[in-house]
C-alpha cells in the first residue's frame, strides 16, 4: 500500500519527474496527470474515459510512456487477483459477523435480508464510483481523490473519517481478543473461578498479542504480502460458519443455562418451556421485528461492509489492474461475504433467538463454557480478527502520512513509528472502552456512511469532468442520490442511538 510512497511528492508527481507543491495539484490537473496516470493511460480501460481529451492524452503517451512505466514494475502490480480477494474479503469480514445475529434477531429474518442485501449492493456500487474517479485522474490513494475534489478540506476529511473508521475496527477487532482469549485460557486450563491470575486477565493478553503479532505483520512495507495471512483468516471464519450450522442442529431450545457450583446464571429460558409439547413461542423465528435495538441495525450492517479505505491500495498492487478487474475482485468478495454472513446470522439467530447477545460467542458460553467445538471456534475467530488488524492498519498510517507528511517519500522510521503509536492509542482504547456495541453503533453510524456513500458519490460528481458526463447525466444523479442516502443513513442511526442511550434502556452503555 505504500508503494505510491517511493514517487516525489506523495503521488503528486509531474510526469517530468519533479515535485510540486500541493496548492499546484489543482491547476496542473488538466494537464499533468501523476506519475499514477501514466501506469492508467497505458492500461485498457483508461480508453473509456479519455474520449473528450484525445489530444492531452497523446500528449502524455508521447515521450513519457517509456520512461515511466518502467518506474513502477519495481513495486507495483505484484499481487494475483486471487490475493487480492483473500485481502479484500478479509478487509469487509471482521468482528461485525459477530454481532449480525444480534441484528437479525431486532430486525426478523426477512427484514434483515433486505436490509443485508442492499447495503451490499449498495457497497459494490459505491466502490463502482471509487474506481471510476480514480481511473479519471489516476490517483489510486482515498485522500488524494479528496484532494483533488475539494483540496486540503476534501483530503483531510477522507483522512479522519478513514482513521475513525479503521481505528473503530480494529478496538473492536482487540475488544474480542481482550473478552475472548481469557475465556479460551480460563476454559482449556478448566479454572471455574479466577483468582487474579496474569494470564486471564485480557488487558495484557491484547498487548501481548498486538506486540507478538500485530505489530510484525503492520511493519511490512506492501499490503499484498498479507495475502497468506489472509487466506487463512478467510479459512478460519468458514470454520466458524460451519460450527454455527452444525450448533443449531444441537442446541435444544430454549437453551439451559450452564450451572456454576450448582447455581444457575439465568432461569428465564428455562421458565419459558411449554408443559404441552407445543412449540414454545420464544422458538419461533420473527421475519419481522422492530424494537430500541433495531437501530443498530443498520450501523452494524453499515459496518459489515466498510472496506473502502482499502480497495485502491488493493488496486495499486494488482497485477494487470484494471478498473474491470478490480470491480470484479470487489464483486467477489462482497457476495462471498454477504453469504457468510447472512447465514452466520441466520443459524446464530436459529440458535438462541431472542437470547442472543451482542457477540454471538458469548451466548455459547452460557450453555456450555468448556465446549470443545465453541472453543476451536473461539480460537479461530480469534486468529481471524488479530490477523484482519494488520490489513486494517495499512490505510490509517497511509492517511496519516498524507495529512502530515504529505510531500515525504517512503522512509522506515516514520513507517514503523506511525504502526507502533497507533497499535498503543488502540490498546489503550481497548483497555478502557465501554463495550463492542458502542464502537459498532458510533463508528458505524458516522464514518461508515462517509466512507461508503457520501465521499465516493460528492468525489466522482466533482472529479468526473462536465464534459464527459453533466451535472443531469444519469450517472451523477444516481450519484447523488446515493450520497442523500448516506446522509439519511447517517442523521437516522445517529438519532436512534442517542434516543436509545438516553431512555437508559442501551446495551451499549453497559458492559456484557
Amino acid at each position: 500500500m505504500e508503494t505510491v510512497e517511493t514517487t516525489p511528492a506523495e503521488g503528486n508527481a509531474i510526469p517530468n519527474g519533479k515535485g510540486h507543491e500541493p496548492g499546484e495539484e489543482i491547476t496542473a490537473s488538466a494537464k499533468t496527470p501523476p506519475a499514477d496516470d501514466v501506469f492508467l493511460l497505458v492500461s485498457p480501460h483508461r480508453t473509456e474515459n479519455t474520449g473528450a481529451n484525445l489530444p492531452e492524452s497523446q500528449e502524455f503517451l508521447s515521450g513519457v510512456e517509456d520512461k515511466k512505466t518502467t518506474r513502477f514494475t519495481d513495486f507495483e502490480g505484484k499481487t494475483s487477483f486471487g490475493m487480492s480477494v483473500f485481502n479484500l474479503g478479509n478487509a469487509i469480514m471482521g468482528s461485525g459477523i459477530l454481532g449480525l445475529a444480534y441484528a437479525m434477531a431486532n430486525t426478523g429474518v426477512v427484514l434483515f435480508l433486505v436490509l443485508l442485501t442492499v447495503v451490499a449492493g449498495l457497497s459494490s456500487y459505491s466502490i463502482h464510483l471509487l474506481l471510476k474517479s480514480s481511473g479519471i485522474v489516476g490517483i489510486r490513494a482515498y485522500e488524494q481523490l479528496g484532494y483533488r475534489a475539494f483540496g486540503t478540506p476534501g483530503k483531510m476529511a477522507a483522512g479522519i473519517a478513514i482513521t475513525l473508521q479503521n481505528i473503530g475496527a480494529m478496538s473492536s477487532y482487540l475488544y474480542i481478543v481482550k473478552y475472548e482469549f481469557p475465556l479460551v485460557i480460563q476454559a482449556f486450563l478448566k479454572v471455574d473461578k479466577p483468582a487474579g491470575e496474569w494470564y486471564l486477565n485480557g488487558n495484557y493478553l491484547v498487548i501481548i498479542v498486538s506486540i507478538g503479532v500485530i505489530l510484525p505483520l503492520a511493519l511490512m512495507k506492501q499490503l499484498g504480502y498479507l495475502g497468506y495471512t489472509s487466506g487463512f483468516s478467510l479459512s478460519c471464519m468458514v470454520f466458524f460458519l460451519i460450527s454455527v450450522i452444525y450448533k443449531k442442529f444441537n442446541t435444544p431450545c430454549p437453551f439451559v443455562d450452564f450451572a456454576f457450583n450448582g447455581t444457575t446464571k439465568s432461569v428465564v429460558n428455562i421458565s419459558a418451556m411449554e408443559p404441552g409439547g407445543e412449540e414454545n413461542p420464544a422458538c419461533i423465528p420473527k421475519m419481522a421485528n422492530l424494537n430500541s435495538q433495531t437501530a443498530y441495525t443498520i450501523p452494524i450492517l453499515a459496518f459489515a461492509f466498510v472496506c473502502h479505505p482499502e480497495v485502491l491500495p488493493i488496486y495499486t498492487e494488482l497485477r494487470n489492474a484494471t478498473k474491470k478487474k478490480m470491480q470484479h475482485v470487489a464483486n467477489i468478495s462482497i457476495a462471498v461475504m454477504y453469504s457468510m454472513y447472512f447465514l452466520a446470522a441466520l443459524f446464530g439467530y436459529l440458535t438462541f433467538y431472542g437470547e442472543v447477545e451482542a457477540e454471538l460467542l458469548h451466548t455459547y458460553s452460557r450453555i456450555d463454557p468448556y465446549d470443545t467445538l465453541i472453543l476451536c471456534v473461539r480460537v479461530a475467530v480469534l486468529t481471524a480478527v488479530t490477523l484482519t488488524v494488520p490489513i486494517v492498519l495499512f490505510p490509517v498510517r497511509r492517511a496519516i502520512q498524507q495529512m502530515m507528511f504529505p510531500n515525504k517519500t517512503f522512509n522506515w522510521p516514520r513507517h514503523i513509528a506511525i504502526a507502533f503509536i497507533l497499535l498503543t492509542f488502540i490498546n489503550l482504547l481497548v483497555i478502557f472502552a465501554p463495550n463492542i456495541l458502542g464502537i459498532f453503533g458510533i463508528i458505524g453510524a458516522t464514518s461508515a456512511p462517509c466512507l461508503i456513500f457520501i465521499f465516493p458519490a460528492v468525489f466522482y460528481i466533482r472529479i468526473v469532468p462536465k464534459e464527459e458526463e453533466p451535472l443531469r447525466s444519469v450517472p451523477k444523479i444516481l450519484a447523488a442520490c446515493f450520497a442523500g442516502i448516506g446522509f439519511l443513513f447517517m442523521i437516522m442511526s445517529l438519532s436512534f442511538i442517542i434516543i436509545d442511550w438516553t431512555s437508559g434502556t442501551s446495551k451499549a452503555s453497559s458492559g456484557h
